[in-house]
């Protein structure tokens, strides 16, 4: 169980992680990678982080366009969970360009 961030704890965060926005209890990020091969290897990546954390995003691909949504849904909003998964996002999609 994680604690619920309070607002400015949400702010703080996403000030370090680079393009995330709040939308309500969610974090989300949309990336645009340099093919579609590019795209899905982020998203396996990511897919073996998020296991490794039993912390699952909601990913939709489009092409070459990825967007990833965080939210701690068992909590009812967002979590510690939700800004570490951010920052290991934000290092896989640097890393693929």
């Amino acid at each position: 169980m994680a604690d619920l961030l309070s607002d400015d704890a949400v702010t703080t965060a996403l000030a370090e992680l680079n393009g995330w926005t709040r939308e309500g209890d969610s974090i989300v990020r949309t990336a645009e990678l340099s093919s579609f091969p590019a795209a899905i290897a982020v998203v396996d990546r990511v897919a073996e982080d998020a296991e490794e954390r039993d912390h699952h995003p909601d990913i939709d691909i489009r092409w070459r366009t990825v967007t990833f949504r965080l939210s701690t849904h068992s909590e009812g909003g967002l979590t510690s969970k939700d800004t570490e998964l951010a920052a290991r996002i934000d290092a896989r999609i640097a890393a693929a360009d």
